[in-house]
């Protein structure tokens, strides 16, 4: 035997074997983790140590994980390397298939992300950067809250943002329908039951407006459109699938979490959401990184401010209004602000089936249908009509209100949700948790303040949105008049625990406030 074939067998018998590949049940929120168990050789012999990143390859293919070492065989064996949920899917290859591990090189925007955290401006090819190492799962858990805490505590000036928006928008699947307009509509959230979307985008597609509406699941709320959406049909599909709807019925409500659209917010939502950070540069740069990157040539955007809103009052919408004017306008996107009343929730329902009700009962002119969630809906359409050329500044209004009225809003819906998969919903007699109380008013008077983020908490402590059918039916609306012991809202819940914690909940903070009329809040806004 030659001398290179000497050395060719000495390196393949020290080549590490390749692990089998084992999927572990575990949902680690957006986050790539590799399991491997304490006594595998490979463990030992490249000196892993838990929470360093690895590269895990199979087949030709490549993902960046996360270590957790494991010291119990039930969970993966020391031939074995284990993957999370999301991590099992991005490798995209059979359980049992042999996977290599390595360490992985540091990701490349690391000295960007130092000059952050010590408060400097980054330049356009910095955000770049640390966008596709996100993106690409090399920035540990530690290393993302790093980055998102530095750009709250040293707030993003416009450009930076820009630059943000930017690289997140190029980093993934980028939409071209090749027509114009594309429209879509999006609100900054904080309102509960705030459904205008599934109300919209049947109105807008009526129109033969191209409306590609993909929405979130609640991660901190009692129910997002995704969430009440899929109590009327299917939200989740294979991307062309998608496409296909949209194309031949000019709209959608879908999921979005499949999509593949700045993928680099999702990573970062993961960890911005748990520390309830939200600040307006990452805001815009989520926002609209989502819409660019969805093929939208034109954004309606809401911001509710109130009290208890996510935007407090109207100075600080002007100057969340300015930057994303400023960012949309830099990234060639036509935007629409409009700030609207957010002192308290819009519709009657809180939680994915008390919503779904609402929605329906607008597009079918029910009686009982909630004033305020048909008309916020009403004027939000009609401001995204009048992106069509022809139809002029101040009719879109009455155009939505036709389309509405006449039945093809309601027509078109029930087209999206059998493309979709339609499922069994009577919004008349709605499939509600088992349990429900009702929160009464302690004294007579008129109902002057009700509070956004108690009535969400409420609501998702009684189970929703996990629990379709939990949430708050609201009995009385800001300005109505009570008397003592009249019913405010009821609450629904699945089990006696959360039962008991919601109703724990109101005994301390109803959430409303009863007072004389000149104590009504009030709010200047356009609608």
């Amino acid at each position: 035997m030659s001398k290179q074939s000497s050395r060719d067998s000495a390196a393949q018998s020290e080549a590490p074997q390749p692990l089998a590949l084992r999927r572990v049940g575990i949902d680690t929120y957006r986050e790539n983790v590799a399991y491997l168990h304490r006594d595998c050789a490979i463990y030992r012999a490249e000196g892993f140590q838990a929470l360093s990143k690895v590269e895990v390859r199979a087949n030709g293919r490549c993902i960046l994980a996360s270590v957790n070492v494991v010291d119990d065989s039930a969970i993966v064996g020391c031939q074995q390397l284990g993957l999370s949920e999301d991590a099992f899917v991005q490798l995209g290859v059979a359980e049992g298939c042999g996977v290599t591990v390595s360490q992985a090189e540091p990701p490349r925007s690391i000295p960007a992300l130092h000059r952050k955290i010590a408060g400097e401006r980054l330049a356009q090819d910095d955000f770049a950067g640390i966008v596709e190492d996100i993106a690409s799962h090399r920035y540990s858990k530690i290393e993302l809250t790093a980055f998102v805490v530095a750009c709250n505590q040293g707030e993003l000036d416009r450009e930076e943002v820009f630059y943000l928006t930017d690289a997140m928008s190029r980093v993934g699947r980028r939409l071209d329908w090749h027509e114009y307009p594309v429209v879509d509509k999006h609100c900054v959230g904080g309102i509960p039951g705030n459904r205008t979307s599934m109300l919209v985008v049947p109105i807008v597609a009526a129109h033969n407006m191209l409306c590609p509406k993909t929405s979130s699941r609640a991660i901190t709320s009692p129910a997002g459109t995704a969430d009440t959406m899929e109590v009327l049909a299917s939200v989740e599909m294979p991307f062309e699938r998608l496409m296909e709807i949209v194309r031949r019925h000019r709209g959608c409500l879908a999921w979005g979490g499949t999509s593949d659209l700045s993928p680099a917010d999702d990573v970062l939502i993961s960890v911005e959401r748990p520390l309830s950070i939200d600040s307006p540069g990452q805001m815009v740069a989520s926002i609209l990184s989502k819409k660019i990157s969805a093929g939208s040539s034109h954004l309606l955007l809401d911001i509710p401010i109130g009290p208890t809103a996510k935007v407090r009052s109207m100075p600080d919408a002007q100057r969340l209004r300015r930057l994303f004017e400023f960012v949309a306008r830099r990234m060639g996107l036509v935007i629409d602000v409009v700030i609207t009343d957010g002192r308290q929730p819009v519709g009657n329902g809180i939680g994915p089936v008390l919503e779904a009700r609402d929605v329906l009962r607008v597009l079918e002119n029910h009686p009982l249908a909630p004033t305020d969630l048909r008309e916020k809906a009403l004027r939000l359409a009609g401001r995204m009509l009048e992106f069509d050329a022809g139809v002029r500044g101040g009719e879109g209004y009455g155009l939505a209100r036709d389309i509405l009225d006449s039945g093809r809003a309601l027509q078109k819906m029930r087209a999206i949700i059998d493309a979709q998969g339609a499922k069994h919903f009577d919004p008349d007699k709605p499939c509600l948790s088992p349990l429900s109380f009702e929160v009464k008013a302690s004294q007579a008077g008129m109902v002057v303040g009700i509070d956004n983020q108690q009535l969400a908490r409420i609501a998702r402590l009684a189970g929703a949105p996990k629990a379709s059918g939990a949430g708050v039916d609201l009995l009385v609306k800001l300005g109505d008049r009570v008397s003592s012991g009249d019913p405010l809202y009821r609450v629904y819940a699945a089990y006696p625990t959360e039962q008991a914690f919601a109703s724990e909940a109101c005994d301390r903070n109803s959430g409303y406030f009863i007072g004389a009329a000149e104590q009504l809040t009030r709010v200047s806004v356009e609608f």
